[in-house]
């Protein structure tokens, strides 16, 4: 009975829950392409390439971690 009278608690909970999971996804991946495109500008300069490589590189890590 208990758990009947808790159900739409519960069902609120995990929607919040699956809607800040679902924003932080779309949060990261929005961060590593910025990170991506900065890194990919910063790179055509012989003296930017020594932070655009990691730069590009963190920002794939990002993109690829976001999706999987």
């Amino acid at each position: 009975m208990l758990r009947l009278l808790f159900l739409p608690f519960r069902l609120v909970w995990g929607l919040i829950g699956f809607l800040f999971g679902l924003m932080g996804a779309l949060i990261s991946i929005l961060l590593g392409l910025t990170l991506l495109i900065v890194g990919g500008v910063l790179t055509m300069t012989i003296v930017g390439a020594i932070v655009g490589i990691p730069l590009v590189l963190l920002g794939l890590g990002l993109v690829l971690f976001s999706f999987f």
